[in-house]
C-alpha cells in the first residue's frame, strides 16, 4: 500500500540553455563559473552596502513573503494530518426526554433523563496514495514559497542598487546643470556689458538669457526626478518618504563598476535563480494534484467506529450507570465509497489538473529562456555603456575646447555670439549625456547580476520573519515548533536545488 501512488511522478522538463554567453572578443566579461552572494560589494560603495542591509532588515514586501512561507508551512502540516484519522471527536450529552401520551403503547413513565458519553473516529486509508500525493504537493508548495521569498530578496537587492545608482546619476546631472548655469550666467554678464558698450546687439542678450533660462529649468525638473527616486528608495527601506537624505551623505558620485565583470555560465541560472526554482516547484506541486484527482476514480476505503456508554433513569436504571460496563456500546467496521456515477466530473477534473500541469511546465521552460534574455540584456548594457562613456568623454573634451575657442573668437570679433551659445549648449548636452552613460554602466551590471540570481544568500542563518514578528504571532496563536529556524529553513536554493528531506508519511505536527 505504501508503494501505491496513483498519478505521474514529477520529472524536470527539458529547458533550452546556451552553453556560453555570446560575447565579443575582449569584452571584459568573465564567463567562468561564479557565485554572487553579495555582488554589490564589487562597487566598493559603503553606502550601497548599508542600504541593502537596511532593506533586508526592514522591507515590508519581504516580510510579506516571509509570512507566506509560514502559511505554506502550516498548510504542509495540515496535509500531513490527513494521513491520520480524518474525523475524530469525543462527545457527551445529558437530555431530558418526554414521550407523547398519544402513543398507542404505554410506558411506565413518559418523562426520563438520559446521558451519553463516547468517542468516534473515521479513517480513510490511503490505498491509492491520494493523501500522500497531497503531502507531496504541499511540500513542493512550501519549497516554492521559500523560492518566492528568495526571488523577492533578489529583486529587492537589485531594486535598491538600481535606485541608488539612479539617485547618484541624477545628482550628477544636477551638478552638471548648475556648473553650466554658472558659465551661462557669466556669458550673460559679458554680453550685457558689450551691449551697453555698443559692441553687442540686443538679440545677443536675448539669446544668452534664453539659453540660460532653458538650462536653469532643467534643475527643478531633475530635482523632481531625484525626489521621486529618494521616495522610491524610502519605500524599499521600509521608511516613509523623505527619510533617506542622511543615509546618502556618507559618499557621493556614481558608483564605479569594475573593469571586468563576472557573469558565470547559462547553466548557473538553474541553480541560482529562485524564480526558476519556484516555477519548477509549482509544476511539481501541480503534478501531484493529478494523482489526487485520479484517486477519486477508484473506491475509497475507510475504517469507522464509535464507542461510548448510554444510560437513563427509567425504572431501576440510574444516570450514573453511564460509567459502568453494562452501559457500554460500540460499533466498528470497514466502509467503502465509490463515486461511479460522477465519472464525467472526476475525469474532467483530472484533465483540468493535467492541463494546468502542462501550463506550468511551459511556464518553467519560458522562465529559463527569459532569464537568459535578462542576463544577455544586462551584459550588453554594461559593455556598450562602457564604450559610450569613452566616446562621450572625448565628446566633452572636444565641446570644452570648442567653447574656449568660441569665446576667444567672439571677444576678438571673429565669430558672433550665436557660436558661443551653440558651444555652450553642446557642452551641456555632452556632459549630461556622459553622466547618464556613466550611470548606465553600473545599472547594466546590476541587471546582469540580478538576472544571474544573486542576492538571496543574505537570508542564510536568519529566519524568514523578524524576531519581533515571531513574538507577535506566537503571542496571538500557538505555533508550536513551526516558528523554529530548523523547520523553516529547508536546503537553500543554489547548492543544491531546494529539497525537503521529510518522508511522505510523517508524524502529525501538534
Amino acid at each position: 500500500m505504501q508503494a501505491c501512488l496513483i498519478g505521474p511522478d514529477y520529472k524536470t522538463p527539458p529547458a533550452q540553455l546556451a552553453k556560453q554567453w555570446e560575447l565579443a572578443p575582449n569584452s571584459q566579461i568573465d564567463a567562468s563559473h561564479q557565485e554572487y552572494a553579495d555582488w554589490w560589494q564589487v562597487f566598493n560603495d559603503p553606502t550601497l552596502v548599508k542600504l541593502i542591509n537596511l532593506a533586508y532588515a526592514q522591507n515590508l514586501g519581504l516580510r510579506v513573503a516571509g509570512v507566506r512561507v509560514l502559511e505554506a508551512r502550516a498548510q504542509l502540516g495540515e496535509a500531513i494530518g490527513e494521513l491520520y484519522p480524518q474525523q475524530q471527536n469525543v462527545s457527551g450529552q445529558l437530555n431530558y426526554n418526554r414521550l407523547p401520551l398519544s402513543l398507542p403503547y404505554k410506558f411506565a413513565e413518559n418523562t426520563y433523563w438520559s446521558d451519553t458519553f463516547g468517542a468516534q473516529a473515521a479513517w480513510e486509508i490511503d490505498v491509492w496514495g491520494k493523501i500522500r500525493r497531497g503531502v507531496q504537493s504541499a511540500d513542493d508548495n512550501f519549497l516554492a514559497s521559500v523560492a518566492s521569498y528568495d526571488n523577492v530578496l533578489v529583486t529587492l537587492t537589485g531594486d535598491v542598487a538600481s535606485t541608488y545608482v539612479k539617485i547618484r546619476t541624477t545628482q550628477t546631472q544636477i551638478e552638471v546643470a548648475r556648473q553650466n548655469v554658472e558659465k551661462e550666467r557669466l556669458s550673460v554678464q559679458i554680453v550685457k556689458a558689450r551691449h551697453e558698450g555698443g559692441v553687442a546687439t540686443g538679440r545677443d542678450v536675448d539669446q544668452a538669457e534664453n539659453v540660460l533660462g532653458s538650462t536653469e529649468a532643467t534643475i527643478p525638473q531633475l530635482t523632481i526626478q531625484l525626489d521621486q527616486q529618494k521616495d522610491a528608495l524610502s519605500v524599499l527601506l521600509g521608511l516613509p518618504p523623505g527619510s533617506v537624505d542622511e543615509l546618502l551623505t556618507a559618499s557621493s558620485g556614481i558608483p564605479t563598476a569594475p573593469e571586468k565583470a563576472a557573469v558565470g555560465i547559462p547553466a548557473d541560472l538553474l541553480r541560482r535563480r529562485p524564480d526558476i526554482q519556484q516555477a519548477e516547484l509549482q509544476a511539481a506541486a501541480q503534478c501531484s494534484q493529478i494523482g489526487v484527482a485520479k484517486a477519486d476514480l477508484l473506491p475509497a476505503f475507510s475504517l469507522m467506529g464509535n464507542v461510548g456508554t448510554l444510560s437513563t433513569n427509567v425504572n431501576t436504571a440510574s444516570l450514573s450507570d453511564v460509567f459502568t460496563h453494562a452501559s457500554l456500546l460500540y460499533q466498528v467496521g470497514p466502509v467503502f465509497q465509490w463515486n461511479i456515477l460522477n465519472y464525467g466530473q472526476i475525469t474532467n477534473n483530472v484533465r483540468y489538473q493535467d492541463a494546468k500541469y502542462q501550463e506550468l511546465l511551459v511556464n518553467y521552460q519560458n522562465a529559463v529562456i527569459k532569464a537568459q534574455q535578462e542576463v544577455a540584456d544586462g551584459i550588453v548594457a554594461f559593455i556598450e555603456s562602457k564604450e559610450a562613456v569613452v566616446y562621450l568623454q572625448e565628446s566633452v573634451r572636444a565641446a570644452e575646447g570648442a567653447l574656449r575657442i568660441a569665446i576667444i573668437q567672439y571677444r576678438e570679433g571673429i565669430a558672433d555670439f550665436t557660436t558661443v551659445l551653440t558651444a555652450e549648449q553642446n557642452l551641456y548636452t555632452a556632459q549630461n549625456s556622459l553622466a547618464i552613460a556613466q550611470g548606465q554602466v553600473p545599472l547594466g551590471l546590476i541587471a546582469a547580476y540580478r538576472a544571474m540570481g544573486g542576492g538571496w544568500q543574505l537570508r542564510a542563518g536568519h529566519d524568514f520573519v523578524p524576531l519581533e514578528t515571531e513574538r507577535e504571532m506566537a503571542g496571538r496563536t500557538n505555533w508550536g515548533t513551526l516558528l523554529t529556524p530548523d523547520l523553516l529553513n529547508p536546503k537553500a536554493p543554489g547548492l543544491p536545488a531546494p529539497s525537503d528531506t521529510g518522508h511522505l508519511v510523517r508524524p502529525p505536527e501538534w
